[in-house]
């Protein structure tokens, strides 16, 4: 596979990571067994994942829009929608959490990842759009 393939696929993994840690935050706030800060955590979920993984779909769209791929367009609008879909079950999760740990990335944050993907949705399916360039080989070309 060449290596934007390589970058789509690690951004897949990043949307599924993020989308889990949040879960898995949620519902851990629902019934605590210690004292948390729920703020830190999530602010260090977005930083390692959900961040990180809107920039490589970025750069894997920058690297196959040239000659479009479906395969690398297919990835990143998964991506887009496993994130819409497990921020809406956050959402459906944080009317369980006890009000000392509503925070507002925690009460926010959900609209505000379904509102990126969206475009990253869009950004994926511009890829099924572009028709393949040739491949020249600019050497032999003169």
């Amino acid at each position: 596979m060449a290596i934007e393939r390589w970058i789509s696929v690690a951004s897949l993994g990043l949307y599924i990571m993020f989308v889990a840690q949040m879960i898995s935050i949620s519902v851990y706030l629902a019934h605590p067994s210690q004292d948390i800060d729920p703020s830190s955590e999530i602010k260090e979920f977005i930083s390692i994942g959900i961040a990180p993984a809107i920039i490589l779909s970025g750069t894997a769209y920058m690297l196959g829009r040239r000659y479009g791929s479906r395969f690398i367009g297919s990835v990143i609008i998964t991506g887009g929608i496993i994130t819409i879909i497990g921020m809406y079950y956050v959402t459906i999760l944080i009317k369980q959490i006890q009000d000392i740990y509503l925070v507002p990335e925690l009460t926010i944050g959900p609209f505000v990842f379904i509102a990126t993907s969206i475009p990253v949705i869009i950004i994926g399916s511009l890829l099924f759009r572009l028709k393949p360039k040739p491949k020249r080989d600019y050497f032999f070309d003169r």
